[in-house]
């Protein structure tokens, strides 16, 4: 039951990313999709998928501490794995940077719907 749910922190993460994205695309059209890729790709490598995080050092572990997604990773582990348990990541970071995420995304939006012009993508 904990792995599903990390399942939909992930999912839950995934949208709070993408409402911040969809909130500055009106602003930045040409960066924003540049910017989608960037993260996607920091994504592949700093979710800490290939390390367990519990066997990193601490130079390395700050590489991977800052991204949520290594949390949820490292956290389902412990969930799905009886001799694992996961003492470098903590659910409640998760849920933090996501709730800050909606948050900042919804006011982008909020802002955006009311202050840009449909002239601005007339062609």
């Amino acid at each position: 039951a904990f792995a599903l749910f990390m399942v939909l922190s992930a999912w839950v993460f995934g949208i709070a990313v993408g409402l911040v994205l969809m909130s500055i695309r009106p602003w930045m059209p040409k960066f924003a999709p540049i910017l989608m890729l960037i993260i996607g790709r920091v994504n592949i490598f700093a979710s800490g998928k290939m390390f367990l995080g519990n066997s990193l050092s601490f130079a390395k572990l700050k590489l991977f501490d800052w991204n949520p997604l290594f949390h949820i990773i490292d956290q389902m582990r412990g969930a799905i794995f009886l001799n694992y348990t996961p003492r470098n990541s903590e659910v409640s970071y998760v849920y933090e940077v996501t709730f800050a995420l909606i948050v900042i995304g919804m006011m982008g939006e909020f802002f955006s719907r009311k202050h840009v012009s449909r002239s601005w993508f007339a062609h």
